[in-house]
């Protein structure tokens, strides 16, 4: 009966009696490196909070998608990468959504947020034409 509830646990004694002096060193070392990876990441979550984010405005949110239409025509190189790539359908796509929040918020924001939206959202279709050519 027993064998037929066999549900694949496997169980194993994590207490240092039995273990050789290798395998104690090990499980020391394994402790050790949980420790550190956790107290890298709560310094580098320490360090996140305390580095000033921009303020979040309409036109940083306008920047920051355009910025991402720039990276997909090739124009910008990735900033996690660092590479150049060209993906013409993801920077449609995100000139696309552009257009659609431009309609959406017509005569809805400041004159400034008005003529940044219009002249990126003109420089990134000019840009997109000249590539998929």
């Amino acid at each position: 009966m027993a064998e037929a509830d066999d549900k694949g646990y496997k169980v194993t004694d994590r207490r240092y009696l039995h273990m050789s002096e290798e395998e104690k060193a090990k499980v020391r070392e394994e402790e050790a490196a949980r420790k550190k990876a956790k107290e890298d990441y709560q310094e580098a979550a320490r360090q996140a909070t305390e580095t000033p984010l921009p303020e979040i405005t309409f036109s940083a949110f306008l920047i920051s998608l355009g910025s991402s239409a720039f990276v997909h025509l090739g124009d910008m190189p990735d900033p996690t990468t660092g590479e150049t790539k060209q993906n013409l359908a993801l920077a449609k796509q995100t000139i696309d959504l552009l257009g659609l929040l431009r309609e959406k918020t017509r005569n809805n924001l400041l004159e400034e947020e008005e003529k940044l939206f219009d002249n990126l959202l003109y420089d990134l279709r000019l840009r997109y034409v000249k590539k998929a050519g």
